[in-house]
């Protein structure tokens, strides 16, 4: 006598529960529809195999987040072709979301020779929001705080204010990154913007050193003192600040194996392939810091 088989369950039929997005099967689909933190991903329990399920999670790989990766990326080409004006490192080589800045004064400007210390840190959601920028050094600037933060439109959130005066391209967006962060900022202490002002006094003395065509040498003799202020911390750090178009115009490739590195060109990486030498500079160099006669 041939018995009826019993009927297998049928596992298709449930539904997700209520807030869930269903994007294919079990839980790598509710994964692929809505990514969450890797602290917050509940394993799923195979029937027949839950003895083994301390083994099965020693041997899980945690989810790293994107802003992780896209970080690593940035600070691995900033390093190995570093931009002309800074250079970039890790404050803790275990926090890839607090970076500290040196930015070296454009030659030719007030603020050459000058060794500006400044931090970035980076939201967990990086790139979809900009990073905080922040001074170290003491600086005296129309769109510096006292703080040493920087108001700046690329380091504002992607929101339509009208009130603000700042078009929505003007602020950051997912395509802007390290490299377009500092090179706006190191543009704005030629380029002061006085229309919104974030320390009044520095933007009036800015005014009348424009407009007596650089008579008024108040906000100048300001900037030159500390930019020779900046020289203590530069050699403290061992850091030789450049001083000639030639020196602030890096042209690097990634260093062989049997070179030494510094304080900012650490060999942090390990890759067989040579870089091309950078040949991007400031070749049309605004002068609207420069002396005037």
């Amino acid at each position: 006598m041939i018995r009826p088989r019993p009927a297998r369950a049928d596992y298709s039929s449930r539904r997700a529960p209520r807030g869930c997005a269903r994007r294919g099967r079990g839980a790598a689909g509710a994964l692929a529809a809505a990514p969450l933190p890797a602290a917050a991903v509940a394993p799923t329990l195979v029937p027949g195999f839950d003895r083994g399920l301390p083994q099965l999670l020693g041997m899980a790989r945690p989810l790293v987040p994107s802003s992780q990766k896209a970080l690593l990326l940035e600070l691995k080409g900033l390093q190995e072709e570093p931009v002309e004006g800074f250079r970039v490192n890790l404050v803790d080589e275990g926090d890839l979301y607090n970076w500290e800045v040196a930015i070296f004064g454009p030659p030719n400007t007030y603020y050459e020779g000058g060794y500006f210390k400044a931090r970035l840190r980076f939201p967990i959601d990086y790139p979809y929001s900009p990073p905080a920028f922040r001074f170290l050094t003491k600086m005296w600037h129309p769109n510096i705080y006292e703080t040493g933060d920087v108001c700046i439109s690329i380091l504002h959130p992607p929101v339509d204010d009208p009130q603000s005066g700042e078009l929505p391209s003007e602020r950051w967006n997912p395509t802007q990154n390290v490299r377009t962060i500092l090179l706006s900022v190191i543009s704005l202490l030629n380029e002061p913007n006085t229309f919104s002002p974030a320390n009044v006094d520095a933007s009036v003395m800015y005014r009348k050193w424009k407009e007596s065509k650089g008579k008024d040498r108040e906000y100048t003799d300001i900037i030159r003192k500390q930019v020779l202020g900046t020289k203590v911390d530069a050699e403290r750090d061992g850091v030789k600040v450049p001083t000639t178009l030639a020196e602030y115009c890096v042209k690097t490739k990634t260093p062989a194996p049997d070179e030494g590195s510094d304080l900012f060109y650490d060999d942090y990486y390990e890759d067989d392939e040579m870089e091309e030498e950078a040949d991007s500079c400031y070749a049309d160099e605004d002068d609207s810091g420069n002396e005037e006669s």
